[in-house]
């Protein structure tokens, strides 16, 4: 029985070695690494290409480009502010709001709104690397919605920016705005000037108007404020302050102070802490306003006239109460009508002390003209 078993089993097996050697040959070669079998179609990809996405428009190159070369000068500014215990205690600062700013100079100084920092009791200013620094308070002009902070920084962190002229702007021309709105930092938007001229309240108690603000549909939100509004060469031309916007956020108008008041009024900052306007040398009457509109006309009671002032010499009067004297009322300088105390000082602002300017008075019924050197 053996016998035959063996004389079957042992072709079986040759049978089955020989297949399973065959099987193991044709997997190998199936496997086997070889040429591309169609380079005629690799080919045939690289004449189909399309242009990489880095092939992009000559206006968005010039976009990227402004943004990296000037966003290095705009600064983040968290303002702090004291947090008191029960006990009327300081215990500890506390951050209160952000907002924006811009580097002016080689000495620090850095540009943003006095409105950013209302309150504060501290500041601290972010650069583009994220390095923070302490801020020191220089000065401010709440009649312009200026504000100088100073930070300690190495000399090759405080990249300022080229100053353009804001009176060559027109209407229609591309602006930029680079800030942290909503406290997302490094945050660029793109608009045109929608108007020029604008007039917008400043920050102070009397409600001085700011003269010839830019307006823009580039979006400014919060946290926009105090950064600044460049040209399409990159050039500053003026400082983002507000925006017209019943929820508050940008609704497609927004304002900024132009670079050419900035000019005039940051290096007095710098120097003395505070902006002085040139001056006529009088004091507005008190309920000006009140008595002019009772009076029915408009302009500036004259309440008081200091003695020595370029006004006194040139004959203005004041009220008198004793005599039941009305005084002088301004209603004009050189030709442009001045409705209130703010138009007045708005006005005068455009002037130097030492300027010679027309002002037409309404005394007794009857308007005239006198030459005064402001102060």
């Amino acid at each position: 029985m053996t016998d035959k078993l063996s004389y079957w089993w042992e072709p079986a097996t040759g049978f089955f070695r020989a297949c399973l050697i065959i099987l193991i040959v044709a997997v190998s070669v199936s496997c086997a690494p070889g040429p591309s079998p169609l380079p005629v179609k690799a080919q045939a990809r690289e004449e189909v290409q399309v242009a990489p996405p880095t092939d992009l428009f000559p206006d968005e190159l010039a976009t990227i480009e402004l943004f990296e070369r000037v966003s290095s000068s705009v600064v983040y500014i968290t303002v702090l502010t004291r947090r008191t215990d029960w006990f009327g205690r300081t215990s500890s600062e506390v951050p209160q709001g952000t907002g924006t700013g811009f580097i002016w100079d080689d000495e620090g100084h850095v540009i943003t709104n006095v409105h950013v920092l209302s309150g504060a009791s501290a500041a601290q200013v972010v650069m583009h690397d994220q390095t923070t620094y302490d801020a020191e308070w220089v000065g401010g002009s709440a009649s312009h919605d200026l504000a100088v902070l100073r930070i300690t920084a190495p000399a090759e962190e405080l990249r300022s920016m080229e100053v353009g002229n804001s009176d060559a702007l027109r209407v229609g021309q591309s602006v930029f705005a680079i800030g942290n709105p909503f406290g997302l930092s490094a945050t660029l938007t793109k608009g045109i000037v929608s108007a020029l001229g604008r007039r917008i309240q400043g920050m102070d108690a009397d409600g001085t108007l700011i003269e010839d603000v830019i307006q823009t549909d580039a979006a400014i939100n919060r946290g926009n404020s105090g950064g600044p509004l460049l040209d399409s060469s990159g050039r500053l031309i003026g400082v983002n302050t507000q925006i017209a916007s019943p929820s508050g956020g940008s609704a497609g108008v927004g304002f900024a102070v132009p670079v050419n008041t900035v000019l005039r009024v940051v290096p007095q900052l710098i120097e003395n802490g505070a902006y002085t306007p040139p001056r006529l040398g009088i004091t507005p009457w008190g309920a000006s306003g009140t008595v002019v509109r009772r009076l029915r006309t408009t302009g500036v009671l004259v309440g008081s006239v200091t003695r020595g002032s370029s006004a006194a010499a040139a004959g203005l009067i004041g009220v008198d109460v004793s005599r039941n004297r009305i005084g002088d009322i301004i209603q004009g300088i050189d030709g442009e009508a001045v409705n209130s105390l703010g138009e007045l000082r708005a006005v005068l602002d455009r002037y130097q002390p030492g300027d010679e300017v027309t002002v037409t008075i309404l005394r007794d019924g009857e308007t005239q003209d006198v030459e005064i050197e402001l102060q």
